[in-house]
């Protein structure tokens, strides 16, 4: 287990590095964080990008580390070094000088890059532990929110620096790399949960046990309007199942009342095990 962390460690950090040599540096995009604030002093002053984010980290690692547990940041501070020094020093070239195409790319390199690192318990650094570290400071603001905040900010500046269009450009990536990122920790939406209200409540979960060999779980609910009480049938299934689930429904009980939500991520027998990623 432990070295398949560390695997995924690595290739999360080597994907979030590619996004900037290949996509960003060259087209002026600098989708928030302290990395962009490095691409705005690269442009002005010619400072390394990485160097720049490696500096610029270190307060934040040395406030962090009382705060935080030990093996947490030193995976974290392993990961934002080799982030910042892959940054300067990958040999590769520039995809496209298309800004859109550099900004669904590097979007997609950075979100999935990301998405990995956390997987494996550790970040890079940059805003999101200097949201937590004002969270802690200020529990009135939410990490949600500097983040937000941290992130306009960045893309403003970077608006003006390099020029306005630069600013849609990263906005752009910003929301793509989001995106990504949550894909990456949340899971794949690969599931449905059915949540289903009728009197033929067993009958349903028999056809259920023996047609798609799916569990049920039987939940005890009371009528707001009517008073009575009602039995909620709860159900998981494959997303390639819910047509067939919706047949069964439909010829048990046509009155019935469903509500269909997606799973992005199942564990537990039939799906996904439990310690598994």
């Amino acid at each position: 287990m432990r070295t398949l962390k560390i695997t995924v460690l690595i290739a999360g950090v080597i994907t979030m590095a590619l996004a900037y040599p290949m996509f960003f540096l060259e087209n002026n995009i600098a989708p928030g964080g302290l990395s962009g604030i490095a691409m705005m002093l690269n442009h002005l002053w010619g400072f390394p990008v990485g160097l720049s984010t490696f500096i610029m980290n270190l307060p934040l690692f040395a406030l962090g580390y009382r705060q935080r547990g030990h093996a947490f940041i030193l995976r974290s501070f392993a990961a934002m070094t080799a982030v910042s020094f892959l940054i300067d020093w990958l040999p590769v070239p520039t995809l496209t000088f298309d800004p859109l195409l550099a900004a669904l790319g590097g979007g997609v390199l950075l979100g999935l890059g990301l998405g990995l690192v956390l997987r494996a318990d550790a970040t890079t650094g940059g805003t999101d532990m200097a949201a937590a570290l004002l969270h802690r400071r200020f529990p009135i603001l939410s990490i949600g929110g500097i983040l937000l905040a941290i992130d306009c900010i960045v893309i403003l500046g970077a608006g003006i620096v390099f020029e306005p269009q630069a600013a849609l450009y990263a906005l752009v990536a910003l929301y793509v790399s989001t995106r990504v990122m949550d894909t990456v920790v949340v899971g794949f939406d690969t599931a449905r949960a059915f949540y289903i209200i009728s009197d033929q409540h067993t009958e349903i979960a028999r056809r259920i046990l023996d047609e798609l060999s799916r569990g049920a779980t039987i939940l005890n609910g009371h009528g707001a309007y009517s008073g009575k009480e009602r039995n909620v049938l709860l159900c998981v299934v494959k997303r390639l199942q819910v047509p067939q689930l919706k047949r069964i429904v439909a010829s048990v009980d046509p009155t019935a009342f469903m509500i269909v939500t997606h799973a992005h991520e199942v564990i537990g027998e039939g799906f996904l095990g439990l310690g598994e990623d």
